[in-house]
């Protein structure tokens, strides 16, 4: 290159400051002399509007902006150097919309000294290429090369057409799922088989039609084999560096939930069920087996793991499946009431009995009856249920005769009923009479690799019911479900996807969708019992306290400011972070 390394200006543009120092120190030892540095998307505009720079080097998320913002104000002034965007989450389309405004390439967080002091050496000679006009063909060429690799490479299909409809090129997977189409044919897009051709139609006529792009075209495409293809489909208009249009590309992804290699031959759903891993598939045996058989059954369980889908689960699959499945939620009645709802009563045996009332085992007779909660009840009720279940029979409230009926009955509890008896607060022998077979169902943290499935489940489910346009969820947003330790279970999951439901407004669902709650106790896995970690920071030497199970962001900062007196180097450390990301998360919260 003509000028020296100390002659060379370099720009770099990111909002952590640790990122700016590191490229900074990084660059100086390597001989570069002139470092300019920019925190936000206005000062980096102020640097190219004074200065000169040689190559410059910039986040593609900026607090308020994005780098490709940057991009296009680079391009729109006639400034010509080479511009590297930094990305912490490469993918074929970040890296077509930086290519697309100019950038000379991208790298990849977490950038080390060699890679970045290598694409600085490549953008600073591409630079001087430009300069002195020479192997520019070269340069084209490569790329090109290079973009046709990408381009054949991804698991995405990717089709480009002309104004005039016409396929001009697509990639193996594209061919791949239209059945072997050749571009190389100059075929019609209005050709092309199936759903798919059809969508792809619709897409590329509204882009080539209105120049707008089209977002997240969810369509159903069925494989050759029968099974369905959940494809979304994302069109936008292609235009060359003079912004002159000159067709549109259509990529379409396969969002169609699959299963690992060793969980094909599982069953995902089990009557309301869902889940696939090996503990729930030992459930869906347990209950087939137990449901053909007409005996007494416990389901135990904490909070929120399904029982009462168990219940219906092991009526489904008795010879009782016809007959009703009467349910009774014992927690839920005083004692007199809970009397009277199961075994029914006679007009005037009481103040208000003002006529017969069959209780719920008459109206169980040849189904089932769905005890939930049991370990609730009293002593009295207790023997009472005892008794039932001894004789199969019952005398109503304020009858003297008995009556007989045919009921199976299907108990479930969330407390520990062994304790119970040992404290003497359960009778042991209503516990065996209840406890012929125990199902177990595993709590959520057990069978983590059910979430996804679940997730999906509850996010169409939601999506139907608000009317969104919801398809996906994030990775980052799926591993903060999958690293919480849900103390509630599956419901409290359901919970969790219909408020971010709630909340999305765009087609996937992100982690700021989530409870503040949610985010700062994902930690809390790795804590026996499922308690949250008593403190979230990492200095063990300080000590925080802490009002509630789980803390805030907002609080976590307040609380670390006030044990260091306010010493923001030290509260920096206390939480973790860097200190320009106190800085900013304290103007955020405004204090």
């Amino acid at each position: 290159m003509d000028e020296t390394l100390q002659d060379i200006h370099i720009l770099i543009v990111d909002d952590e400051e640790g990122i700016r120092i590191t490229f900074e120190m990084f660059l100086k030892r390597e001989g570069y002399g002139r470092i300019t540095t920019a925190a936000t998307f206005e000062e980096a505009l102020f640097a190219i509007n004074e200065q000169r720079f040689d190559l410059i080097i910039s986040d593609i998320v900026l607090e308020g902006a994005k780098g490709t913002d940057l991009l296009r104000y680079i391009r729109q002034t006639g400034v010509r150097c080479p511009v590297v965007m930094i990305t912490g989450f490469p993918n074929l389309e970040s890296a077509a919309e930086a290519v697309r405004h100019g950038a000379f390439d991208y790298i990849s967080k977490p950038v080390n000294k060699d890679t970045l002091l290598r694409f600085v050496r490549q953008a600073l000679k591409h630079w001087q290429l430009q300069k002195e006009k020479s192997a520019l063909q070269r340069e084209n060429e490569k790329f090109r090369r290079y973009l046709e690799v990408i381009f054949s490479s991804v698991s995405d299909a990717i089709i480009t057409v002309n104004e005039r409809m016409e396929i001009t090129n697509l990639n193996n997977t594209a061919k791949m799922w239209l059945g072997g189409v050749d571009a190389q044919k100059a075929i019609k897009l209005d050709a092309l088989p199936g759903e798919m051709g059809k969508a792809c139609l619709h897409d590329a006529g509204q882009v080539i039609k209105n120049g707008e792009v089209v977002r997240e075209h969810q369509v159903e495409c069925r494989k050759p084999d029968g099974t369905i293809r959940m494809i979304s489909l994302n069109a936008a208009p292609i235009k060359d560096e003079v912004n002159e249009f000159n067709g549109a590309v259509i990529v379409a992804r396969d969002i169609t939930l699959g299963l690992p290699d060793d969980k094909k031959d599982s069953r995902i759903r089990f009557h309301r069920f869902i889940g696939v891993s090996s503990v729930m598939q030992d459930v869906y045996r347990l209950i087939e087996n137990v449901g053909r058989v007409d005996t007494a059954v416990l389901i135990t369980g904490e909070s929120g793991t399904g029982k009462e889908l168990a219940a219906e689960a092991l009526h489904a699959e008795s010879r009782r499946k016809d007959q009703p499945l009467v349910k009774v939620d014992c927690a839920a009645m005083p004692e007199d009431l809970l009397e009277s709802e199961l075994f029914g009563h006679r007009k005037g045996s009481f103040t208000g009995a003002d006529r017969d009332r069959p209780g719920r085992l008459l109206q169980a007779d040849k189904g089932s009856l769905f005890l939930d909660e049991i370990g609730d009840i009293t002593p009295r009720m207790q023997l009472r249920l005892l008794r039932f279940l001894q004789e199969k029979t019952f005398n109503p409230v304020g009858q003297d005769t008995f009556v007989r009926v045919d009921v199976r009955v299907i108990a479930a509890t969330n407390v520990d009923l062994k304790k119970k008896v040992k404290d003497g607060t359960f009778r042991e022998d209503l516990y065996y009479r209840l406890k012929v077979v125990e199902i177990l169902l595993p709590p959520l943290r057990e069978r983590k690799e059910c979430i996804p499935l679940l997730v999906h489940n509850f996010l169409v489910t939601f999506r139907d019911e608000l009317g969104k346009k919801i398809i996906n969820i994030s990775d980052q947003a799926m591993e903060i479900l999958k690293a919480y330790s849900w103390p509630g279970n599956v419901r409290e999951l359901r919970h969790v996807i219909e408020r971010a439901c709630v909340l999305c407004p765009g087609a996937t669902l992100l982690k700021e969708h989530f409870s503040n709650e949610l985010l700062f106790a994902k930690q809390s896995a790795d804590f026996p019992d499922h308690a949250p970690p008593q403190r979230m920071f990492a200095d063990p030497g300080a000590r925080i306290q802490q009002s509630g199970p789980y803390i805030s962001e907002e609080q976590q900062i307040l609380e670390a400011l006030k044990a260091t007196g306010g010493n923001k180097a030290k509260a920096a450390k206390l939480l973790g972070i860097d200190r320009s990301t106190l800085y900013r998360k304290m103007q955020r919260y405004r204090f």
